[in-house]
């Protein structure tokens, strides 16, 4: 490297099964003229420019990019980037993976209009030197790091904020109620709690939910809780009260009565008979 060229960056040697991990992070001062690819990454790459100006070209397309524009690079997909031969930009980036990767990336909503983005107003950069700053010897650094990407995408999530809210689809809202059901069908969860986890209220969760599934948001939970039931069951590792218990239902007759309704037989003497319908 010249004078004019700089990098710092961190790449953790191995990971473990988190289901998000910092592949890497750094920042850089490029050089002119200082380009990647063309090629594919395995994993996400989000860009940040912080000075300068360069391009990014993906799909045939090519975006002239300078301070407070960013790109993303996603697994498998063809890019290519350099710097500016008068003006080379310099950035941070952080890339990462997982099996909760994908998801996380669709609730930034960074991939709607494109691989392009503006961070101006926001503090993405700074999240992005936080991993970069954590100590690479510590037992604890992957965990460090993992916190400062969860930042660093929490605060996409926030910047998408009411514009999202407006763009989404009926269909996205009920989507995001039952992954709310999925991830907590076991606790004493409400119809009102599954509404405010997709930012809508109950009466129009309710239709939406009967125009996307044909039937209500109560109806849905109840079924998802009664097919996580009969799968605890067709274990025989569990009695009827801890399978109760473990999929939402305080009261365990009440269970017995709701079980028998939809799969035909009272879950003491339930063989695996078959699940009852959640959608259509």
């Amino acid at each position: 490297m010249t004078n004019d060229e700089f990098r710092h960056s961190f790449r953790i040697p191995f990971h473990n099964t988190l289901g998000l991990t910092v592949y890497s992070c750094g920042i850089q001062r490029c050089a002119a003229g200082h380009a990647w690819g063309p090629a594919i990454r395995d994993h996400y790459l989000i860009h940040c420019v912080t000075k300068g100006k360069g391009r990014f070209e993906t799909e045939g397309k090519n975006y002239i990019l300078s301070k407070g524009d960013g790109f993303v690079v996603c697994p498998d997909q063809i890019v290519f980037y350099e710097a500016d031969h008068e003006d080379p930009w310099e950035y941070c980036w952080i890339g990462f993976h997982g099996t909760d990767a994908a998801q996380l990336m669709e609730q930034t909503g960074l991939l709607e209009g494109g691989p392009i983005f503006s961070f101006e107003g926001t503090f993405l950069p700074d999240r992005i030197l936080e991993a970069c700053n954590v100590p690479e010897d510590s037992p604890s650094s992957e965990l460090r790091m993992q916190a400062s990407l969860l930042l660093f995408l929490s605060d996409l999530i926030d910047r998408r904020g009411k514009t999202a809210a407006r763009n989404t689809s009926g269909y996205e809202y009920v989507q995001k109620a039952i992954r709310f059901i999925e991830y907590n069908y076991s606790r004493n969860i409400t119809i009102r709690d599954v509404a405010a986890s997709a930012g809508i209220s109950r009466s129009h969760l309710y239709r939406l939910f009967v125009e996307n599934t044909s039937m209500p948001p109560n109806e849905y939970l109840l079924r998802y809780r009664i097919n996580r039931a009969a799968a605890l069951l067709e274990t025989k590792r569990f009695s009827v009260g801890e399978v109760a218990y473990s999929t939402g239902f305080s009261d365990q007759l009440y269970f017995s009565r709701v079980f028998k309704k939809y799969i035909g037989s009272p879950p003491s003497r339930y063989v695996g008979e078959g699940r009852v319908r959640k959608e259509q």
